[in-house]
């Protein structure tokens, strides 16, 4: 592999340059607005639905989202889709009709307060801790990751992008807070948009358009060299639906209950209705109406992402299956498939459009680092110093916490980004705790807010016992051919029985999924029974939804309707699910 990847113009740096210094303009033009920690914090819940929505969607642009979902498109064709079209649309639509009601509606600062608020302070403060460590870990992985990739294909220092990308970061959020965020996330959207939209269209052109695509993606699915390793049926690469019959069907190992269930259901909407990180966005909408339809206004560009971001995977696996060396190999000599936005950037795009592709690259790491760091300075401060440190403050010592907060979050951020570079395995330590978490938590809020029976007791042993469930889930199991330790296995030294092995990790992520939230529902439910209610139902009007009057949008045309936006998108995913079958 040569030493860099990608040799930019001085017209590419130039963009880079105007790209910095409008994100460090928003910020800067901000800072008078920010005077008490509701403006620093939640955006004094005055920005309009569609920047949230936008901002709802590009908080979730990171590392993962972009380079992950490229390689997944390389590794496992269109199938990566159903992590938009399955795992994340109709949990969207869920959060934005029937949760932002409570969250909105309750003037919860964040999700660990709604917990105190519908149960009580022992289950905040659980979840509180368990998100402001995965928040901050999570920020630290994306500045590791990113400085790794300008290492790799632009030969830039490791440590210079670790700090800059540090104080660019740090810079914005301290001086507009969450505003600041929130509106660089737009404009990271966009950035994102016009950097890959021509990078797809000139790679399709290149393989002679779809029609052509398909065919050559039939010779990797039919081919032993593949990503899986073994031969699948012509259409395993192109089509989403048709081969889950069985987990050795396709390259992603996953039947069509594990994939329904897991990611569409336990995944998808443990993430996307309990995050703080994402329902943070919604929360600073200007009204309850622009609040619902945030997450609603964010699942149209969603589900059209697919095209930007797996396609260009799909793209660089059939060159490299047809020319040969086109992906380039990592330290292990094994194809690199997180290379294969960088190795599409370096094969089609010219001087002027390589600096936007590189400059939309940063932008989605920047998104997800700012992302994580805002929704760690608002639990810290509201859920962990203002509840168990320093309570009674006036809020002007609050605002000044956050902004302090924020800088220590950067600074552990990049103490993170530096454990990372000894350990190879940390990114998947890292979803493994996300599973950890958000899996129980869905059960949590689900019963929380449909069941008012729900005890404070039964919601707080539930996470506990939905938490210890995944440990024994992960230390009992093992994907095929994985050396166990941080992959599984680990409770039984690698013994891993035959029953408990699964064919990729993939399916062992969505089957744990599964596993953890049955466990969390259940104890739940039986210590809720043994358990007196410790709330009456006065103090759960607002939190429960049989005891909440119902939204009525007075004033709201037909066509902005919650309901009939959410309608409309779930039509829109159908229709994809099926042309792509």
């Amino acid at each position: 592999m040569p030493k860099t990847l990608i040799t930019l113009a001085p017209v590419d740096y130039l963009i880079l340059i105007v790209y910095f210094v409008f994100v460090l303009g928003i910020g800067w033009a901000l800072r008078r607005y920010m005077k008490t920690s509701t403006d620093f914090f939640l955006s004094g819940r005055a920005i309009p639905a569609w920047v949230c929505g936008l901002a709802f969607l590009s908080a979730n642009l990171g590392a993962q989202e972009v380079i992950g979902m490229a390689a997944s498109g390389a590794k496992y064709g269109i199938m990566t889709s159903h992590f938009y079209w399955v795992g994340a649309i109709p949990a969207m639509v869920f959060v934005g009709i029937f949760m932002m009601p409570f969250y909105y509606g309750s003037k919860a600062r964040s999700v660990p307060e709604y917990l105190k608020l519908r149960f009580d302070e022992k289950t905040r403060a659980f979840n509180a801790v368990s998100f402001a460590v995965m928040t901050v870990f999570s920020s630290g992985i994306s500045m590791h990751v990113l400085a790794l990739l300008l290492k790799d294909i632009l030969g830039f220092n490791y440590h210079m992008c670790i700090a800059v990308s540090a104080i660019i970061v740090l810079a914005y959020i301290t001086l507009g807070g969450l505003t600041s965020a929130i509106y660089n996330e737009v404009l990271q959207f966009f950035m994102i948009v016009f950097g890959f939209a021509p990078l797809v269209w000139i790679g399709l052109r290149s393989v002679g358009g779809w029609d052509a695509l398909v065919e050559k993606l039939g010779a990797v699915a039919t081919s032993p060299t593949n990503p899986a390793g073994r031969a699948f049926a012509e259409g395993a690469w192109t089509q989403s639906w048709a081969h889950m019959s069985s987990p050795d069907a396709n390259p992603m190992g996953v039947e069509w209950f594990g994939m329904a269930m897991g990611l569409g259901f336990v995944l998808s909407f443990g993430y996307w209705c309990t995050d703080f990180l994402v329902v943070q966005r919604a929360m600073a909408a200007n009204s309850m109406s622009a609040a619902r339809r945030t997450p609603l206004i964010a699942a149209v560009p969603k589900m059209l992402f697919p095209a930007l971001v797996i396609l260009p995977g799909m793209i660089a696996i059939a060159l490299h299956h047809e020319l040969g060396g086109f992906l380039p190999p990592d330290k292990e000599g094994a194809t690199n498939y997180n290379m294969a936005i960088p190795a599409m950037l370096a094969r089609f795009c010219p001087a002027g459009l390589l600096g936007v592709g590189v400059t939309a690259l940063m932008a989605s790491f920047m998104s997800g680092m700012a992302g994580n760091v805002t929704a760690f300075n608002t639990v810290w401060t509201y859920d962990l110093y203002q509840s168990y440190i320093r309570p009674g403050q006036p809020d002007r010592h609050y605002l000044r916490m956050g902004q302090v907060i924020t800088v220590v979050g950067i600074l552990i951020s990049v103490a993170c980004a530096y454990a990372a570079r000894s350990f190879d395995n940390i990114m998947d330590m890292l979803q493994l705790v996300f599973g950890f978490v958000n899996a129980p938590l869905l059960a949590t809020f689900l019963l929380g807010m449909f069941w008012r029976r729900t005890t404070g007791n039964g919601a707080f042993f539930g996470l506990v016992c939905g938490t210890l469930a995944a440990a024994l889930h992960h230390g009992l199991t093992l994907p095929a051919n994985a050396v166990w330790g941080v992959k599984g296995g680990w409770l039984v030294g690698g013994h891993v029985a035959q029953s408990c092995t699964y064919p990729v990790e993939m399916a062992q992520n969505f089957w744990a999924a599964i596993y953890i939230f049955t466990t969390c529902f259940v104890v739940t439910i039986v210590v809720s029974l043994l358990t007196p209610r410790n709330k009456t139902d006065d103090e759960l009007r607002g939190l429960v939804y049989s005891l909440t009057p119902r939204v009525k949008e007075h004033g709201v045309a037909w066509y902005k309707q919650p309901a009939t936006l959410g309608i409309v998108v779930l039509v829109a995913a159908i229709i994809l699910n099926i042309i792509f079958w």
